[in-house]
């Protein structure tokens, strides 16, 4: 009995332990036994968000909500997104009413209390936005100060190397520029040039900047330790900030030409072409044999030839192969066949003339006799056997057998292709009108 005894009051002391431990740990976070307020801080709703503003409010204070719910809208510059709430609680205190704008993340916009907690016997929390922007500025402020520390090794080598390069300034001269206080990070260039020769950053703002906005450069850290010109940096910031610029200084602005008023010129019509006057050639040519072949052919035949279809014949015999014109020019398959060396150059080729006869007497007037009127007794008489005429020479009315001039109208440097043409049709005409009906 009296082990069981003594493990009871060790479980009963155990126990108590544990619930004293609970207690204290509840005690610690906000709970309906706590019955304390918290303050609802403006969320960010993207990484790169910085403020917003509060579109409105979906409940009203003292409204219950659970998991789940909308409880206000957002509004940023890119869209407006809806805030559900992450617990079951109340809405105590709305802190920014709708269409505040321009609130910052983490500012407080709104009071929340647990489900079940007397509202109004609780008190507002004070804002704790602006100690929680401190307690995340802290650990950077730390690790910052970590960085910056030196090694212990290298603190000898870092008091060696500033002494020389203070040395070696003091004996070359002043360094052009003014220590300043950095504004902005270290170039990666100029970060790695301070740890290869053991001076730390903290050191950096003791070295005269020459860049822009007062920012340090390489050039200022190998003058600093003395490897190259002490004024060299200012003097390449200097030439770079001239040449960044247009320089017109040495411009000079040319007159104005004075500008006289043109005349209005009369309007001039450009003169027509002249046209190369052509050149008449006419030459005598006998139709005797034209017709004496004419008549030969109807007693023959029985067919009668007009006298412009032999003419036409004749013309279009006269037309073949004649001699090349000066005015033509070759065509696209001649300049061919020349750059090639081919010997089939043109020499002749068919003309397009048509003769103009003169001389023809035109056909003369006949006056017509006005027809006989038949007699009764005549109609009724018997009907005298007529008289066959005598054959006669079919002469066409109007038309001379020696006098008549064929000509043709040539341009210039045509005339004796215009010549060649004649002389043909006088030829077929005169000597060989045979051809013509064949």
């Amino acid at each position: 009995m009296a082990g069981i005894a003594n493990t009871a009051r060790m479980s009963a002391r155990i126990a108590g332990r544990c619930a004293t431990k609970t207690a204290a740990g509840r005690g610690i976070h906000v709970s309906q036994r706590s019955a304390a307020a918290q303050n609802y801080a403006m969320p960010a709703l993207s990484p790169t968000m910085t403020e917003g503003n509060i579109a409105s409010w979906r409940m009203k204070e003292g409204d219950s909500f659970t998991a789940g719910d909308v409880i206000l809208e957002i509004e940023t510059d890119k869209a407006t997104m809806d805030v559900e709430a992450q617990d079951d609680g109340i809405l105590m205190k709305i802190m920014k009413p709708d269409g505040t704008k321009g609130v910052k993340v983490g500012e407080r916009i709104a009071v929340l209390a647990e489900e079940g907690d007397d509202i109004s016997s609780l008190e507002l929390p004070k804002e704790e936005s602006a100690p929680q922007q401190k307690r995340a500025e802290q650990p950077k402020q730390e690790a910052k100060k970590e960085k910056n520390k030196p090694a212990p090794k290298q603190e000898d080598s870092a008091s060696q190397t500033a002494e020389k390069g203070a040395q070696k300034v003091g004996q070359e001269g002043k360094q052009l520029g003014s220590p300043r206080s950095r504004k902005y990070p270290l170039y990666p260039s100029v970060e790695a040039m301070l740890h290869q020769n053991g001076i730390p950053e903290k050191d950096a703002d003791s070295i005269p900047a020459s860049g822009p906005q007062g920012r340090l450069l390489k050039g200022d850290v190998l003058a600093y330790l003395g490897k190259i010109k002490k004024d060299y940096p200012a003097e390449s910031s200097k030439r770079l900030e001239k040449l960044s610029h247009l320089d017109l200084s040495n411009i000079q602005l040319a007159k104005m030409a004075e500008v006289k008023p043109e005349l209005p010129k009369a309007a001039e019509k450009p003169a027509a072409p002249e046209s190369p006057k052509e050149t008449e050639i006419g030459l005598r040519i006998s139709l005797s044999q034209v017709i004496a072949t004419q008549k030969r052919v109807q007693d023959t035949l029985g067919i009668r030839l007009p006298l412009s279809t032999l003419i036409a014949r004749a013309s279009e015999m006269a037309n073949e192969d004649l001699p090349l014109s000066k005015n033509r020019k070759p065509t696209p398959d001649e300049l061919f066949d020349s750059i090639l060396g081919l010997d089939q150059v043109e020499t002749s080729s068919k003309g397009a003339y048509f003769p103009l006869i003169t001389g023809l007497t035109p056909t003369p007037m006949i006056a017509t006799k006005p027809a006989k009127e038949n007699d009764i007794i005549d109609i009724l008489a018997e009907p005298k056997a007529k008289k066959a005429a005598p054959k006669s020479t079919v002469v066409p009315v109007g038309i001379a057998t020696d006098d008549n001039v064929f000509s043709v109208m040539a341009k210039p440097g045509d005339e004796s292709r215009a010549t060649e043409y004649l002389e043909r049709m006088k030829l077929v005409l005169e000597r060989e009108p045979g051809r013509l009906v064949l």
